[in-house]
């Protein structure tokens, strides 16, 4: 079949929901760093400003992405995946240290975040990997490459550190999930992290009869005729050694500030001008904006400036203040409808290659998106992660930006894969 123009080929309703979320964001990144004296808008020494430049360059950008032979991704994707490794372990050498972590390259009064890049270098990698036909996640071997090519580069930015930025990778489970990855990996993760967060503020006894009674009741109702006691009871002594296990791990394993973060989470006392400030001014400001909102630039908390990094992972909370509850909704169903186009794509691509790296582009923007509202809502511990296409960051909105448009690039393409 003859190749026909991209532009002819694009999904231009999921370039359209990108573009909205960029001028969107762009909007509050304005209002939240409005200086007294109002200057021009590409004036670079503002934030406003700076962030406009970065927009200014994901331009030229998008059209390097949808110009290049879309099979260069599948192709290349293993030598990505090391020139990102490389850039992860140079940091030690070459990145600059802010806040205790060293996590960046540092070019005069720009920054380059090499983890963000290593996003998208792992979901090519991990693609072309599952894309073979002789791959199969029901194969243990296979399952430990495939969990190997996550691992590395979070143990490198975890080594940084930075929790934040190494947690989006286990959003990559969903698109091993959707792969054939057994579910039962989901639900050991899901019920490790309530135990962990359970045996901290409950008696442990009581934790465990609670667990004791959930397996006899599973043991007694399951359909399968050969129920073995003996590994049910085994299971049991896992789950009773990992519970005891937490208060060491909480206690010496975790930092102060990581500890901190979990108090102020389940309503702990903490001091509220120190760890608990960020959050309490976040749900004071999302909360004062109503059902309507205060109106844009008028946020009182917003031009306070009582919400510190209100312009990178607290952006959400200018939108709450002034756009009020129907303004965040609208934002969160602009995100959502984004999360369901892109599966919808992924699932009607003709390479296992295109759609399992469609699956990996939704589950990264949606660990993105949820971590980032979650924890200005009290729903999850306060961590540093951008919201996707919203914060300020060149790093982050040109990750954000290749990481989307390769996979419309690999949609667009698909009418030549006959």
């Amino acid at each position: 079949m003859k190749n026909q123009s991209v532009s002819n080929n694009i999904d231009w309703l999921t370039v359209l929901l990108y573009s909205i979320l960029v001028v969107m964001g762009w909007m509050t990144i304005y209002s939240a760093s409005l200086p007294t004296e109002t200057t021009s808008i590409f004036d670079l020494s503002q934030i406003y400003g700076k962030q406009l430049l970065f927009i200014l360059v994901t331009i030229p950008l998008i059209f390097v992405v949808l110009t290049v032979d879309a099979k260069i991704y599948e192709k290349y994707a293993l030598i990505f995946y090391g020139a990102s490794i490389v850039l992860l372990a140079g940091l030690f050498v070459f990145g600059k240290t802010i806040k205790g972590q060293t996590n960046w390259y540092s070019f005069g009064s720009f920054g380059l975040q090499p983890s963000e890049f290593a996003k998208i270098a792992t979901a090519l990698v991990l693609a072309k990997f599952l894309s073979d036909v002789q791959i199969s996640l029901k194969n243990t071997q296979h399952q430990l490459i495939a969990f190997g090519i996550i691992a590395l580069p979070v143990m490198l930015i975890m080594m940084q550190p930075d929790a934040g930025s190494a947690m989006i990778f286990a959003a990559l489970i969903l698109a091993l999930y959707r792969d054939g990855l057994p579910s039962w990996y989901l639900w050991t993760g899901v019920i490790a992290i309530v135990l962990f967060f359970a045996s901290l503020f409950l008696r442990l006894p009581f934790i465990l009869l609670i667990v004791l009674g959930v397996m006899l009741i599973h043991y007694f109702l399951s359909r399968r005729a050969h129920r073995n006691p003996i590994l049910y009871t085994l299971l049991f002594i896992a789950i009773a050694g990992f519970t005891y296990s937490t208060g060491f791990v909480y206690d010496n394993v975790l930092e102060p500030h990581q500890k901190d973060r979990i108090d102020v989470l389940f309503g702990e006392e903490v001091n509220q001008q120190a760890e608990g400030y960020n959050l309490n001014q976040s749900l004071i400001a999302i909360g004062s904006g109503g059902w309507t909102g205060k109106g844009y630039l008028e946020g009182t908390q917003t031009k306070g400036g009582f919400v510190p990094e209100q312009h990178t992972d607290y952006i959400f909370t200018t939108v709450g203040e002034e756009w009020g509850f129907s303004g965040a909704i609208l934002v969160i169903g602009i995100f959502v409808t984004l999360f369901i186009r892109i599966i919808y794509l992924a699932e009607r691509q003709k390479s296992s290659f295109s759609r399992t790296y469609g699956y990996c582009v939704a589950s990264i923007l949606f660990m993105h998106f949820f971590v980032n509202i979650a924890m200005l809502i009290r729903l999850f511990p306060t961590i540093g992660v951008p919201l996707p296409f919203f914060s300020y960051g060149g790093s982050s909105l040109f990750a954000f930006t290749i990481l989307l448009f390769i996979f419309i690039k690999l949609d667009a393409n698909k009418v030549n894969e006959w």
